[in-house]
């Protein structure tokens, strides 16, 4: 059984904390739960800083990748549109507009409640093979597409959708939807419920799972239950991947009224709901590394992680929370810019370094770049 971390939310450094949390400096374990499951008292992470803000006049923004030339793609998940920023905006440290142009429109995409245009990856071959993988809800189901970005007269170009894996159920809400390649050169999938509560339990079922696909949209090899893309189960809505440098793969997930999670996924493993949520220490299930016992100081989508400290966007907590990782636990969980932008859904690793933080519902939404501590 796993070990786990059951923490109170932080308040951010030098603002007003949320009531019953701790102080920022000293995060402190909830009453009757464990300490930090970690093998030695670990320091905050280092305050990240705002290095710039663009206001790009984006609408509900959900994913980011870069191109090698460092340009940002981003999804909108209502509109449907990928939208573009180009590389070294947002570096005069001050808000400033640069407005996204538009890549182009996914088609087949249905928006609704949560689902629309979710997750973007890109392809660890992309100088080869130009590929861009979304994941979107259809009028069906939620499902995965991917598309060529070429340049051509000095433009970016988008291609006609090649859909690669379908089935996975949709809902008003629960819809999953983040996308990334692991180190393996496989793609990983968060997908939710879709508030169908017999299908996390389900190794059969898509609902409820982080799956692991080929480039092609097959099972990977060496999933551990056979030819089936299920690589992990047990989950309520997963919307942040990431991994550390020991290769190990986090997944951020919400919980109901209680326990958000940060979970270590480990193939095969059954992470409880709808049995059990958190880390109750129940024989079966794997308890999550990190617990917010109240949803509303977190609520978690997209996740990176960066010199083994992971970097976690919430929407209802409105703040960037840092994790320190300690091989296979997690210290104490820090917050930062509590209620100062909004509900933030996504954090990407730019490739100068700095962090790409996409605000959520603001009208329009704007990307907050963040300089990491030295």
């Amino acid at each position: 059984m796993a070990a786990a971390t059951i923490l109170l939310a932080a308040c951010t450094p030098g603002g007003s904390g949320t009531p019953g949390t701790a102080s920022a400096g000293s995060p402190q374990p909830a009453s009757g739960s464990p300490a930090a499951a970690s093998s030695s008292a670990a320091a905050p992470a280092g305050q990240p800083t705002v290095a710039g803000r663009i206001n790009a006049g984006l609408q509900v923004p959900w994913s980011t990748v870069f191109l090698p030339d460092g340009t940002a793609i981003i999804s909108e998940r209502d509109s449907a549109l990928l939208r573009t920023v180009s590389a070294g905006s947002g570096t005069a440290g001050a808000a400033g507009d640069s407005p996204a142009g538009t890549l182009g429109k996914v088609p087949g995409v249905v928006p609704g409640g949560e689902g629309g245009l979710l997750g973007l990856a890109l392809s660890p071959d992309f100088a080869a093979d130009r590929y861009l993988y979304a994941y979107f809800t259809a009028a069906g189901d939620n499902r995965i597409a991917r598309l060529r970005v070429d340049e051509g007269n000095g433009q970016l170009q988008l291609g006609a959708p090649e859909i690669i894996f379908t089935g996975i159920p949709k809902a008003s809400t629960h819809n999953g939807g983040r996308i990334r390649f692991g180190p393996d050169g496989y793609l990983y999938v968060g997908t939710g419920d879709s508030q169908r509560r017999e299908q996390p339990q389900d190794p059969k079922a898509l609902g409820g799972k982080i799956l692991r696909i080929t480039p092609e949209g097959r099972p990977a090899p060496g999933n551990p239950f056979g030819d089936n893309p299920v690589y992990s189960f047990g989950h309520r809505n997963v919307q942040g991947l990431a991994w550390d440098s020991a290769g190990r793969l986090w997944a951020s997930e919400f919980g109901p009224d209680v326990d958000d999670e940060l979970n270590l996924i480990v193939p095969g493993g059954n992470y409880g709901w709808p049995e059990v949520t958190g880390a109750p220490h129940r024989a079966g299930f794997l308890d999550a590394k990190v617990v917010w016992p109240s949803t509303a100081d977190s609520s978690p989508s997209g996740l990176e992680i960066v010199g083994d400290t992971a970097y976690m966007g919430a929407l209802r907590g409105q703040r960037v929370w840092t994790v320190p990782l300690r091989g296979e636990f997690a210290a104490d969980p820090v917050g930062y810019f509590t209620r100062t932008y909004g509900r933030i859904r996504d954090v990407s690793l730019a490739p100068d370094g700095r962090l790409w933080v996409l605000s959520n519902n603001q009208n329009p939404d704007f990307v907050l770049i963040l300089e990491l501590p030295g």
